[in-house]
């Protein structure tokens, strides 16, 4: 008997709206709340953004585009660099104008269309970008763990192993309702583990009010900064649109045309340009929610924005917010070797996906450059402005990408070979 498909605009009884709903809040929230814990804030004021996002997601869409919005990994390793070199307000600042000049380029595609991007981004120079945010990262999750430091704690390896094997194990065995939240299962088992070596401290969530206002910050702008930052817009969009035509294809319809790519990324931007006007981390569709829709057949946009409406109320009950800041790095450590090593295979996928054909010179120059200026350790500094690895990465991207453009208008490319 075939799967009964709820689709989009469906309502959903209550019986079954609440434990669905709570479904999409479990497959995000493990990949969410390891943003704020990397760059060092509260994630409560994460989860109520989030839920805010959604909401405003599903209201700017009419309701035609079920996504949930999570934190945004695309952005760790620039701000990262720019907390440790101005402060998390910066990075905020940077995280406006990024949602900004996002806003701005949704006008732009609502006006012209979307094929320019190809020109801009193509598959070949898109793939290794995205690969970029992860693999560049994969040294961050070894250190988080515990494991470069100079005298190797084994109860740290212990919580590791235990937390990146369930997450290993879940993510190809586990079935039905499991099979969608490998990633909480593996937090909560590696925290257990954790409790049991004594390396969690309890005393955070004791003194924690029931009721707590998630920590507010107004952001603050250099362009130095800003700078660093801005170059992640090329990753998110092209991550907006590959999410949009996948969700499309899910749930049956063409999203890139009703409502429209303008709207969705309007959307998409537009939270995050919020996100960091109070302290927030920037916001994206989300792959873990997709996948939900893709396993349950339950596309309904009710469903999502309950997940939204949960999530924001979770972010005022202290105790909760306290219980997840006690996780252990080697926690959030186990859980980045496998997040950030998939985050570079989703990179690979979109070169296979897009059939990308390396007979041909300009994408096997491109590919290759991409990879070698992003993980090669170069850093060109531009006054006070020091850009490196994947943001370097992409600007090469682009202008080699724009340059094969003209040599192929102007018939320089030697095609024949």
């Amino acid at each position: 008997m075939a799967k009964r498909i709820i689709q989009v605009d469906e309502k959903v009884p209550v019986n079954m709206l609440i434990p669905l709903s709570i479904q999409h809040m479990f497959a995000m929230f493990g990949a969410s709340v390891l943003v704020p814990f990397l760059f060092g804030i509260n994630p409560a004021i994460v989860l109520l953004m989030n839920g805010i996002g959604t909401l405003l997601f599903i209201f700017i869409t009419k309701g035609k585009a079920p996504a949930y919005l999570g934190s945004s990994f695309a952005f760790i390793a620039p701000a990262n660099a720019v907390i440790a070199q101005f402060g998390y307000e910066y990075a905020c600042g940077g995280f406006v104008v990024v949602g900004f000049c996002g806003c701005l380029l949704a006008m732009i595609i609502h006006k012209f269309g979307t094929k320019w991007i190809d020109v801009v981004l193509p598959p070949a120079a898109m793939g290794p970008v995205v690969a970029l945010i992860g693999l560049e990262l994969s040294s961050s999750a070894a250190n988080t763990a515990g494991l470069l430091d100079a005298a190797i704690d084994p109860k740290n390896v212990i919580v590791f192993g235990v937390t990146l094997g369930v997450a290993i194990i879940g993510s190809v065995c586990f079935k039905k309702f499991w099979s969608v939240i490998p990633i909480l299962i593996a937090v909560v088992c590696g925290y257990l583990a954790a409790v049991v070596c004594g390396i969690v401290d309890f005393t955070p969530v004791m003194e924690a009010s029931f009721i707590s206002i998630p920590h507010f910050q107004l952001p603050k702008f250099d362009i130095h900064a800003i700078l660093m930052i801005l170059p992640v817009l090329l990753v998110i969009a092209s991550e907006h649109i590959g999410h949009q035509i996948v969700t499309g294809e899910v749930v049956g319809r063409n999203l890139i045309e009703d409502p429209g790519l303008h709207r969705s990324m309007f959307a998409d931007n537009f939270s995050s340009m919020l996100s960091g006007l109070i302290g927030s981390v920037p916001t994206t569709t989300y792959g873990e929610n997709i996948g939900v829709m893709a396993i349950t057949g339950v596309y309904s946009v009710q469903v999502i924005a309950g997940a939204a409406i949960i999530s924001i109320v979770c972010s005022f009950i202290g105790p909760l917010a306290a219980l997840i800041q006690t996780i252990p790095n080697p926690v959030i450590g186990g859980i980045s070797f496998l997040l950030y090593g998939m985050i570079g295979t989703s990179g690979l996928r979109i070169l296979v996906d897009q059939k990308v054909d390396y007979a041909k010179s300009v994408n096997l120059i491109l590919t290759s450059v991409v990879f070698v200026v992003g993980l090669s350790g170069v850093t060109i500094t531009l006054g006070t402005t020091s850009l490196s690895g994947m943001v370097l990465a992409s600007i090469t991207a682009m202008l080699l990408s724009l340059l094969f453009y003209f040599f192929e208008k102007a018939h320089l490319l030697n095609e024949e070979g």
